[in-house]
């Protein structure tokens, strides 16, 4: 029957550099012995002359050291994966003096142990994101002992990040935010290896870099990112450990393929976009995201230790303000067109446009004005009249003069007080609720309105400094 045997990085040059070999065996001993045959060259590197497994091999079946199994005769089902973990110099393999000092709480954990601890030492965990989610759940898994830690973002530190993001802080602000999480992460624990992916994910990168991970943690926060890492963990077959934030409540979930529903069968398709505001729009409080990090940093750390009840099938709500956990039950969606029983996708496709991002959904281009053309407009004169769609509070923090505060939820009622003889120029932080405020007052005839390219955050940058942003 078919299993599956991970190659680890230093026997490749074996293998042509292959990560997976695929072959059928119904024991251990068989499944070494069709690899063999593939890659004689792999033979003398893992099996003595008298034809045993060499002591500084370990090797794994689903997890589990063979030498707690049957050995060489230890039975495979199909689609069982076989990990072969030789010792080597980079960190792999038994635990230093110095691991075993550093993670002794670990090892008087039965659940954990020594056998435990060498399993994290092995484990490969990637985070799609180093920020409010990434940023507990990397600190949490390195120090925990998490052999290789993957960080894949491409953004820089900004000041309003260190309200939550804790693995950056003031010093960087301005720098990659790899850089910083390498430094802070490394500077936790010399032990981890951390690997960075400073660029942007899509559909023609995502399965070569998860490929090489054993499970992916998603903080990402927009919907095209999360549905692609949803789609790219069934295609390869990994648990995919969910979170997402908003304001003060956060939910958690394992997506396991084959063992559970995937993301899709929670949300089969995305809210229209602007719908539903991101952080930066609607705030989120600074404490939330190290909650529910640490709950998927604990999900992957299970994971990988093979013990314990993960989360799949299972949402965990949490409300932050009336400090409660709830749990629901989640079922695979028959319909679902990813993993249900008619599958209707099967291949990666495009996530932008799956989210309605790129299809006309954005204003005209002549529906936009940029910051420097409002200011020429005003210091000349010009008639206009300037919306502020965002909230109370948030025009309490920094506003445009002359602007007046017309909440985007109270705005189809308030159509009337506006001057259609006027331009009308619209506002938010960033562009997003304006555009749709934009849409509202053509529709009701006032057609001479344009939204602020990047709102109020791209006045203070190009046009008034004295502003503080949030």
């Amino acid at each position: 029957m078919p299993v599956e045997i991970r190659i680890p990085t230093p026997l490749r040059r074996f293998t042509g550099e292959k990560a997976h070999i695929d072959v059928s065996a119904d024991v251990l001993e068989g499944a070494l012995t069709a690899l063999f045959s593939q890659h004689p060259g792999l033979k003398a590197q893992l099996v003595d002359e008298k034809g045993g497994i060499r002591s500084f091999v370990n090797i794994y079946v689903n997890g589990d050291d063979i030498r707690f199994l049957e050995g060489a005769s230890t039975p495979l089902a199909e689609g069982d994966k076989i990990a072969i973990v030789p010792a080597i110099a980079g960190g792999s393999g038994a635990l230093s003096r110095e691991e075993i000092a550093r993670y002794s709480r670990h090892l008087l954990l039965p659940e954990v142990a020594v056998a435990g601890q060498q399993k994290l030492k092995n484990g490969r965990v990637l985070l799609v994101g180093a920020g409010g989610l990434g940023s507990p759940a990397a600190l949490y898994l390195a120090a925990a002992g998490v052999g290789t830690i993957g960080l894949v973002d491409f953004d820089v530190v900004d000041e309003s990040n260190l309200q939550r993001q804790i693995l950056h802080d003031t010093t960087t602000i301005g720098q990659p935010k790899l850089v910083s999480a390498r430094r802070r992460l490394e500077a936790l624990n010399p032990h981890v290896k951390v690997e960075l992916f400073e660029e942007r994910l899509t559909s023609e990168n995502v399965l070569s870099i998860f490929d090489g991970f054993d499970v992916v943690l998603d903080g990402t926060d927009n919907f095209a990112t999360r549905y692609l890492t949803n789609d790219a963990c069934f295609f390869l077959k990994k648990p995919n450990v969910y979170g997402s934030i908003f304001r003060f409540e956060g939910q958690a979930s394992v997506f396991w393929p084959e063992k559970g529903p995937c993301y899709r069968c929670l949300y089969p398709s995305p809210p229209p976009p602007g719908l539903v505001p991101s952080c930066a729009e609607g705030g989120v409080l600074g404490v939330l995201p190290g909650v529910v990090g640490a709950l998927q940093a604990t999900e992957a750390l299970k994971i990988l230790l093979g013990t314990g009840r993960p989360l799949t099938g299972r949402l965990l709500l949490y409300d932050a303000l009336e400090l409660s956990f709830s749990e629901l039950k989640l079922r695979r969606d028959p319909a679902c067109p990813l993993c249900g029983e008619n599958r209707t996708i099967t291949g990666l496709v495009d996530y932008a446009e799956f989210c309605g991002l790129g299809r006309g959904d954005e204003p005209p281009a002549g529906a936009e004005i940029t910051p420097g053309e409002l200011d020429t407009w005003v210091k000349r004169g010009d008639p206009v009249e300037l919306i502020d769609v965002r909230e109370p509070h948030e025009a309490a923090i920094c506003a445009i003069d002359g602007a007046r505060l017309i909440p985007l939820a109270s705005l189809p009622e308030r159509v009337h007080e506006i001057d259609g003889g006027r331009t009308i120029v619209v506002h938010c932080k960033s562009g997003a609720r304006s555009a749709r405020a934009v849409a509202l007052l053509k529709q009701a005839g006032l057609t001479r309105t344009y939204n602020l390219r990047g709102g109020i955050l791209a006045w203070a940058r190009e046009v008034d400094p004295s502003l503080p942003v949030y």
